[in-house]
């Protein structure tokens, strides 16, 4: 599920630094790992590579990544196979460093995912495996689980074999690094070859009616005045391409898990009606055309992350994945019920198909476990039952972490906006209404009616309060008036006279 990458630049303001520690506290954010959680994982660093695992430290593996990443999950290499591509991809295996039920294990699944805040992150394994000895680090050898998936010439999975392999990745990449050299006619045939496996996947993509957001960094800096201002920063072709191997493996991996008739899915409604219109509306603040024949998966490639305009539409665009889940199936319920069986038609909404998530488990919980039942299936060996016991509480689990993370991050963006627009309290905005309540009723007092607008500059969506008994004017462009924008109380309030 695509989120908003809002970011602060270094040195932030004290009460932003005190808003963030007292967001986390508040939301539940875990600040360090218990003694013996830690005292775990550092002895688990210290292991090596006993077990039996493939040697395919042959292939030449390469990270592709933002700039200062660490915590790297993957690492790919795209070969020509004649008539179409074979996809390798390594995904660090973090299972061969977390004991099930031991100390680090019950940590880790009280945390469930890495935490993303504006200031920083707060990782789900601790540091000394998620960027030491579990990381697919360059010029490391590393365990693995190597994903082998082979496409045919138009894109298309023509077979999937998952195994446990010791990797060495050649090259820690960033996404500018890689672009330049594709740009250039430098890079190696492996990532021209993952260009095209990734233009040819996203074109599938197109045609099963899914979506790909390029949900471009955000960095609020400040300026010599004192103000802030909102940078911009796009998103690269090789950020897309990239993500479609991940797409394209986690789709692989839910056609296993369909096969061994158990697993772990991610699941995504449609969007809600109420939530397109609102983002047609948006679109209409920010002077974007989007005919009403135009479906929102037809709009999406005529937008460019590096124009302002466009970055703030595809932000807020992150809204309409709500509702996502995960749904566990082939085993007994979280009661303890009936087996739970899988629907003959569980596609996710956003991808136009099936989709696991097995490509972050330094990040995610949840890739564990699918990832030992694609395993157990490609090997043809039944499922471990650490991982079988399990599946009928991670739903749940990482639907409580995801909730987590949610309203942090809906509250991290309150206050940065705060940030942004706390030296123009008082001024004027031209914006547009694109959310309204009806005026609540009550007893005889003055209502105001609440609703969310959204600023042409900057590219805002906040809080505003009608008039007196009036409705708020839906889709219309109004002009409000800033009243109030606390960082401490992550509080940014607009009125329409």
């Amino acid at each position: 599920m695509p989120t908003r990458d809002l970011r602060l630049a270094p040195a932030s303001p004290d009460d932003v630094v005190s808003a963030l520690a007292a967001l986390r506290a508040e939301v539940g954010i875990p600040a360090m790992y218990p003694a013996d959680a830690r005292a775990e994982a550092e002895r688990a660093a210290r292991g090596d590579l006993k077990d039996f695992r493939q040697d395919r430290r042959d292939i030449d593996f390469v990270t592709i990544d933002p700039p200062g990443s660490l915590d790297l999950d993957q690492a790919v290499h795209v070969a020509s196979s004649g008539h179409g591509y074979i996809v390798r991809y390594a995904i660090a295996d973090v299972a061969a460093f977390v004991s099930p039920g031991g100390a680090l294990d019950r940590e880790v699944h009280r945390r469930a995912l890495t935490f993303y805040g504006p200031d920083s992150r707060t990782p789900l394994h601790p540091t000394v495996l998620s960027e030491g000895a579990a990381s697919l680090l360059p010029d490391q050898d590393r365990p693995a689980v190597l994903w082998t998936v082979a496409v045919d010439s138009s894109g298309e999975i023509t077979s999937t074999t998952v195994t446990r392999a010791v990797v060495r990745s050649r090259a820690r990449l960033t996404y500018g690094e890689a672009q330049t050299a594709l740009d250039a006619g430098t890079a190696p045939e492996s990532l021209t070859l993952l260009a095209d496996v990734g233009r040819l996947r996203h074109a599938r993509e197109q045609e099963r009616g899914g979506v790909s957001l390029a949900v471009p960094e955000q960095e609020v800096v400040r300026r010599a005045d004192g103000a802030y201002d909102l940078e911009l920063r796009r998103t690269l072709p090789i950020e897309e391409w990239n993500a479609q191997i991940s797409l394209l493996t986690g789709i692989a991996a839910a056609r296993l898990m369909r096969e061994a008739g158990v697993g772990i899915l991610r699941t995504l409604p449609p969007p809600a009606t109420r939530d397109v219109a609102r983002l047609r509306r948006t679109a209409g603040a920010l002077d974007i055309a989007w005919p009403a024949e135009m479906t929102y998966a037809e709009l999406l490639p005529r937008l460019e992350s590096r124009r302002a305009a466009h970055a703030a539409f595809l932000n807020e665009a992150t809204t309409l994945f709500r509702g996502a889940g995960y749904l566990a199936f082939g085993v007994a319920g979280p009661d303890g019920g009936h087996r739970v069986e899988l629907p003959a038609d569980a596609r996710h909404a956003a991808t136009g198909a099936e989709y696991a998530h097995v490509t972050a488990p330094l990040r995610r919980l949840v890739d564990r476990y699918g990832t030992e039942v694609c395993l157990a299936q490609s090997a043809g060996r039944d499922v471990p039952e650490w991982a079988l016991a399990a599946l009928p509480g991670l739903p749940g689990t990482m639907q409580s972490a995801a909730q987590r993370a949610s309203a942090f991050e809906r509250a991290c963006v309150d206050i940065v906006e705060a940030v942004l627009l706390g030296s123009r309290v008082g001024r004027a905005f031209d914006a547009v209404v694109v959310d309204a309540d009806p005026v609540p009723g009550g007893d005889g007092e003055p209502r105001r009616a609440r609703g969310q607008v959204m600023l042409r500059e900057p590219a805002v969506r906040a809080a505003v309060l009608g008039a007196e008994g009036a409705e708020l004017p839906l889709g219309e462009r109004v002009r409000v008036t800033l009243a109030e924008a606390s960082v401490a109380e992550r509080r940014v309030l607009f009125t329409l006279p």
